[in-house]
C-alpha cells in the first residue's frame, strides 16, 4: 500500500524526475526538453526548498512516485522565490528575449519563465489565497491516492490558517479535469489554455477536517 508522508529533503530529486514523467499534460515529457531539471526549477523545487511543511510524497516498494506541493499564501511565495530561489536558477540560463517568440524550443520557453515569473492574478489569489501542484506517475494513479493527497493538503493548509486555496491545470489535461470536477471544486474563471479550480474554506477558526466541497459533484476516488 502506498504511503502518503511528509517530504524530506532527500526527496527532491524525485521531485524533478516526477514533474518531468508528468509535463506534458500529465503525459512523460522527457522526450521535449534538453534540460530534463529545467521544468521541475520552475513547478517543483521551489516548493521542496521555501515550503517543505506544505510538501508530501506518495511513495511504494518502487519509490517516491507523487507529490503535493503547496504555498500558504500564494504573494508571499512568490516574493519569497523571487528573493531566494530565482536569481541563482537565472545564472544557469540566459534569458532568450523580453517575450516569447514563434519557433523557440520548449526550453527557451521555460528559461523564460524563470527569467519572468507569472505573478498571479489577484481575481484568483485573494478569495483563494493558498495554492497546490499534484503529479502522480502511472503506477499510482487510479488508487484514491490523489484523493487523499488533495484531503491532506487542503487539510494542511487549512490548519495554517488559509481560507481558500486554487490550483490550474492545463485545458488539455483532460484526466486531470475529470479528477478536479469529481473531487468538486468550484471552477472561477480563467485564462485562455488554463483552467483554475479552487475551493473556499468556510472559517480557519474551525477544528480541523475533511473539508467539504464547494457547490455540487460527484464524488469518485481520486485517480
Amino acid at each position: 500500500m502506498p504511503e502518503i508522508r511528509p517530504y524530506r529533503e532527500a526527496d527532491l530529486e524525485d521531485l524533478y524526475r516526477i514533474c518531468l514523467s508528468t509535463g506534458d499534460a500529465g503525459a512523460d515529457a522527457s522526450h521535449l526538453y534538453a534540460d530534463p531539471k529545467i521544468l521541475g526549477h520552475v513547478f517543483v523545487a521551489p516548493y521542496g526548498v521555501l515550503s517543505p511543511r506544505t510538501a508530501f510524497v506518495a511513495e511504494d516498494a518502487e519509490g517516491v512516485g507523487g507529490y503535493i506541493l503547496g504555498a500558504l499564501d500564494t504573494h508571499a511565495f512568490e516574493a519569497m522565490a523571487e528573493a531566494r530561489w530565482w536569481p541563482k536558477i537565472r545564472r544557469l540560463y540566459a534569458d532568450p528575449g523580453p517575450v516569447p517568440e514563434e519557433g523557440w524550443s520548449r526550453d527557451q520557453l521555460i528559461a523564460w519563465v524563470i527569467h519572468h515569473p507569472r505573478k498571479t492574478s489577484r481575481r484568483i489569489a485573494d478569495p483563494f489565497p493558498s495554492h497546490v501542484h499534484i503529479d502522480l506517475l502511472p503506477r499510482l494513479q487510479g488508487r484514491g491516492l490523489g484523493r487523499r493527497m488533495l484531503d491532506l493538503g487542503f487539510e494542511t493548509l487549512r490548519a495554517m490558517g488559509s481560507t481558500g486555496v486554487h490550483l490550474g491545470v492545463a485545458s488539455a489535461n483532460a484526466r486531470a479535469i475529470r479528477f478536479y470536477r469529481a473531487y468538486g471544486l468550484i471552477e472561477p474563471p480563467a485564462p485562455q489554455g488554463v483552467l483554475w479550480f479552487a475551493r473556499g474554506f468556510e472559517s480557519s477558526d474551525e477544528t480541523v477536517g475533511p473539508p467539504q466541497p464547494i457547490g455540487s459533484g460527484p464524488h469518485h476516488p481520486g485517480r
